[in-house]
């Protein structure tokens, strides 16, 4: 299991029920592959700096999720056909970010040893 951050812009015009229920499908999606969502951000309407597909607000929601590549890789594809998305951006969090450890450092094992050797 990797961490994700998936940032999902919707159109500004669309109701709140629709946004909704695109959110729950994603989460689905990741569930039922395996994966556990973690926090869902709803940031609410902000301003684009620049205009994507003649529009100028989208409204932001981040979702954190914990699933295997190809769990993400569908969750990324059911995004781009969605037609209520106007971008989305699915990136995996390293592992410093997410809180985790990259090497339990053994008993027997100093910091120096560990350096000595190239690991």
């Amino acid at each position: 299991m990797r961490p994700y951050e998936v940032m999902v812009i919707f159109d500004v015009g669309l109701e709140e029920d629709v946004i909704r229920a695109t959110i729950d499908r994603a989460t689905q999606l990741v569930t039922a592959g395996g994966g556990t969502i973690g926090r869902v951000d709803r940031w609410g309407r902000r301003r684009f700096a620049y205009e994507v597909h003649h529009r100028s607000e989208g409204y932001y929601v981040v979702i954190e999720a914990t699933a295997q590549p190809p769990v993400m890789a569908d969750l990324h594809r059911m995004l781009g056909l969605a037609d209520e998305v106007v971008r989305h951006k699915v990136i995996r969090l390293p592992d410093k970010i997410a809180g985790r450890t990259l090497r339990p450092v053994l008993a027997e094992e100093t910091p120096a040893d560990s350096k000595a050797n190239g690991a």
